[in-house]
């Protein structure tokens, strides 16, 4: 902006604004780039897309996006607790829920945004829009009209209909309150509600809660006009009259008294501490209203401090937010060509919910939200949003009750490897690691972690025991990893789950020093240096566990420098005939995996390492299921320069020619030139190389880690790596920046029981 403005945005509207205004945008899945891709994605080749679609509905699954589309629509007579602002004015939220469903479902949305306040004729317009999406969002639509138009298209459509609002609000709730119970020790079937707001989410939630077991004598609904009970005429309609009591009592301050669970979805300050109070003991309190709840959470406490509380908000533990519901229960509803989102998916979707927040936290949750408990208890009922096994666990149990509930259209063959096709979409390596997962599986090996008392190492252990037969070894504490295990709410503990050595006091002490200093006496380390070195050194204790056959692979390089952990290896398992030829790290990247080497360990590899490290890199990218094609990538091409690093490398491929390879590869060659083949075959015609190289061999490691960072941090690129080639697979030196999982695959590839690789 010219006049200045644009520094007062606030947060939020700058971030509505810029750098492009809106949340959305529309991109192409296919090429468009020449006449040919103009044919097929429009006329001539499209008609064969229509024709198909015109003889069976069903293919248009197969040839548009239909089956992966969902409309967002909305009036705005409702919108969060702005009220009737009308429809363009709620545009920003409905392109927020559209972009919630493409963050954490993979769907794509259009949002819809209709100036119709009649609910009749806002269903005409909703079912008219049928042939276009494979999945109906209603939101933010007034009460009672909701229930009408909802009904309404329900009836008279046959893709899935579901108001956000009323099923979304009454599933999370109920997963929350099925936990909530469970901590409690009571029962639905035996517990008093007392609920205040008799809007859609309301009167939606309680149905779910009778569909869950509690008895409609004890729900005791209460309006801005007081009790809803039998003989009341102020703003009833039939949802609320459901719920009529026959009772004198007429306010909140009279039904209070002995409540289990007060539900609230109204106002705020509506629920006194007073009324909490008079409660049953151990109350459950659910003040959902926005922002302002029912009754803070320390007011609430104060009168009873084992209350177990939830709110809407995210500055409270326990925030009921509709995002743990919706794309999920979206994503397996469409999977399956589902004709509508019935009570069984729902409550299927609830008891998935409440179950992954009784398990151990994922790493990626305690990443996103450090500094919260996220222990199952009181104060974490229900998982966070960005935990991200919520798509496979909620997903697939929602496309097995569709099927369950015969409202599948296109029922899944094998629901184990849907279950995994979901978890390779949230977790980028999933689909790369499976091969070797699947090796690491054939044997049982010993992997210790020099860094043990890192949080990510105890995430990784406690995945290593549920994921692989590989048993994790631990440097450390006892007692710090004891209450680091505790305070991440992991279930493993030590020497029970995994094995511990304790540098402080470990039996193994002298034989360890002793070893070290046999190794070490002809290179200036005395018995006093071995002694302190044992006492201090993880990554060297842990090497010499490996050398002396207790452990079969370390992983080490969580904290500190690389080179620094890597003169450690070097020494100690140096020894049993071992070096290091590189290190390889592989990138996902969203068109597929590129391998780049050697990025840690020679500063400027000669002839000989260069061709040493191709090797070994073709043998490890083997070991993923894919082919390697080697790049030797330099500033020169194929000879037009005469630089000390073109000859180098030309060296290096003299080296590899000089005997037959089981791998393709190429050199040298500028970057661009190895990844694409067509301008690659106009510099050098006729080369040995076919495609595009997926293995890129720098000869210098200034160029390998640059390349490797830039496409970390601006390229999307998920890291797994380095692999330390030429050790045997006896030892890998990680970065500071890796991940919990990250740590589970290199644990992966140490696991592979292999004599030797690269």
């Amino acid at each position: 902006m010219s006049d200045g403005k644009e520094s007062q945005l606030s947060p939020a509207l700058s971030y509505h604004q810029n750098p492009k205004p809106g949340k959305l945008e529309i991109r192409a899945t296919k090429p468009l780039a020449n006449g040919r891709d103009l044919s097929l994605a429009y006329s001539p080749g499209v008609a064969e897309a229509c024709l198909e679609i015109g003889k069976d509905e069903t293919a248009a699954s197969r040839y548009t996006a239909r089956g992966n589309l969902v409309a967002v629509v909305s009036n705005g007579t409702a919108v969060l607790g702005l009220g009737n602002i009308g429809a363009l004015a709620s545009k920003p939220v409905m392109e927020g829920k559209a972009v919630l469903f493409k963050k954490f479902a993979g769907i794509d949305c259009f949002d819809i945004e209709v100036n119709e306040p009649d609910p009749e004729r806002l269903a005409d317009i909703v079912c008219a829009l049928e042939p276009t999406f494979g999945a109906i969002n209603l939101e933010d639509i007034k009460a009672p009209d909701c229930f009408v138009v909802e009904k309404l298209c329900r009836e008279r459509m046959n893709i899935p209909v579901f108001h956000d609002d009323q099923h979304g609000t009454a599933i999370v709730v109920g997963a929350a309150a099925t936990n909530a119970l469970r901590v409690a020790g009571k029962a639905f079937e035996d517990i008093k509600i007392v609920s205040t707001g008799g809007g859609a989410a309301g009167i939606a939630c309680l149905n779910m809660l009778l569909k869950l077991g509690v008895k409609r004598e004890n729900v005791w609904l209460c309006d801005i006009h007081g009790l809803v009970h039998e003989g009341r005429e102020v703003d009833m309609n039939p949802q609320k009259a459901l719920f009529a009591q026959a009772s004198d009592r007429r306010t909140l301050d009279e039904v209070i008294d002995g409540a289990d669970l007060f539900l609230g979805l109204s106002g705020p300050n509506v629920l006194s501490p007073e009324m909490v109070a008079r409660m049953a003991p151990r109350p459950i309190i659910f003040a959902l209203a926005n922002p302002t709840p029912e009754i803070m959470p320390d007011a609430a406490r104060a009168v009873a401090p084992d209350a177990i509380i939830a709110t809407g908000r995210s500055d409270f533990p326990n925030q009921v937010n509709n995002v743990l519901c919706f794309p999920f229960i979206f994503r397996g509803a469409l999977d399956v060509g589902a004709t509508e989102i019935n009570d069984e998916m729902q409550i299927a979707c609830i008891e998935g919910i409440a179950a992954l927040a009784r398990a151990t936290t994922s790493a990626e949750a305690a990443a996103a939200y450090q500094g919260e408990q996220l222990t199952f208890g009181a104060d974490y009922l229900i998982p966070k949003p960005f935990d991200p096994r919520l798509s496979a666990v909620v997903s697939t149990a929602v496309a097995k009750a569709a099927m369950d509930s015969g409202v599948a259209m296109r029922p899944l063959e094998d629901l184990e490897a849907y279950r995994e096709k979901l978890r390779s979409s949230v977790f980028k390596s999933a689909l790369l690691m499976r091969p070797v997962f699947e090796a690491a599986r054939t044997a049982s090996r010993r992997i210790v972690f020099a860094e043990g008392e890192d949080e990510r190492v105890l995430r990784a252990a406690q995945a290593i025991i549920e994921e692989t037969t590989e048993t994790p070894i631990l440097i450390g504490r006892p007692e710090v990893i004891e209450h680091r295990c505790e305070r991440a709410g992991l279930k493993i503990r030590p020497d029970t789950d995994f094995n511990i050595v304790n540098p402080e006091n470990d039996p193994r002490y002298r034989d360890y020093w002793g070893t070290y200093h046999e190794l070490m006496a002809r290179r200036g380390v005395t018995p006093d240096t071995a002694r302190a070195i044992m006492r201090t050194n993880t990554t060297a204790i842990g090497a010499v566990m490996v050398h002396r056959g207790e452990a079969d692979s370390l992983i080490c390089g969580t904290f500190g420098e690389y080179r620094w952990h890597l003169g450690y290896v070097e020494q100690i398992l140096g020894a049993d005939t071992y070096k290091p030829v590189g290190g390889l790290s592989l990138m996902i990247l969203e068109d597929g995996p590129l391998f780049l080497a050697d990025t840690h360990v020679h500063s400027e590899p000669s002839a000989e390492e260069l061709a040493e490290i191709a090797i070994g890199a073709a043998r490890h990218v083997k070991r993923f299921g894919v082919v390697p094609n080697v790049a030797l990538c330099s500033r020169s091409q194929f000879g037009n320069q005469d630089t000390e690093h073109a000859r180098r490398i030309r060296e290096a491929i003299a080296i590899l020619d000089s005997v037959p390879r089981d791998f393709c590869y190429e050199g040298e060659m500028n970057v661009d030139t190895a990844l694409d083949p067509d301008l690659r075959e106009t510099v050098l015609p006729g080369n040995r190389m076919k495609g595009a190289a997926n293995v890129l061999i720098f000869g210098h490691a200034d160029a390998a880690s640059g390349v490797r960072n830039i496409l970390k941090m601006k390229g999307g690129g998920l890291e797994v790596g380095p692999i330390l080639m030429g050790m045997g697979n006896r030892a890998h030196i990680v970065t500071n920046s890796i991940t919990a999982r990250g740590l589970l695959n290199m644990a992966a590839i140490a696991g592979t029981p292999v004599a030797h690789y690269g």
